[in-house]
């Protein structure tokens, strides 16, 4: 069975840090694209960034460019978020999905940030921050 499960949101004061990370189940992220998601009530959700899981190429939405780092650890099948300098607009649920890498890194680059292009979500984790 197919399965992404998050952890690591909470709640943190503005310039804080947090780890998120995202466990793959049923499935090698090797061959996927991993991407971080976030949505606010009312809100459409919002490509973070994302991680190729074999060639380990990383996109990032220029909101977080410099402050957010997305790695992975295929040994252990999980990704991780690691968040720094964290501000208030950053609160949200962050979501992780998945899907199959059958495109170049050019290709993922146009389409990586489109929840669309995603086969696989998790549950959502909320991350909190405060002023």
């Amino acid at each position: 069975q197919v399965q992404l499960v998050e952890s690591g949101g909470g709640l943190m004061q503005s310039g804080g840090s947090l780890r998120l990370s995202c466990a793959a189940s049923g499935f090698t992220l090797y061959y996927y694209v991993i991407g971080w998601f976030r949505q606010d009530p009312g809100k459409e959700r919002e490509g973070v960034s994302a991680i190729s899981g074999s060639s380990g190429t990383t996109f990032y939405a220029d909101s977080v460019k410099g402050r957010f780092t997305i790695s992975r650890d295929n040994a252990k099948n999980t990704v991780y978020l690691q968040m720094n300098n964290l501000k208030p607009e950053d609160t949200s649920v962050y979501y992780c999905a998945a899907f199959r890498r059958i495109i170049g890194d050019s290709e993922i680059q146009e389409l990586w940030s489109f929840p669309p292009q995603y086969e696989y979500w998790g549950q959502g984790t909320l991350v909190t921050v405060s002023e």
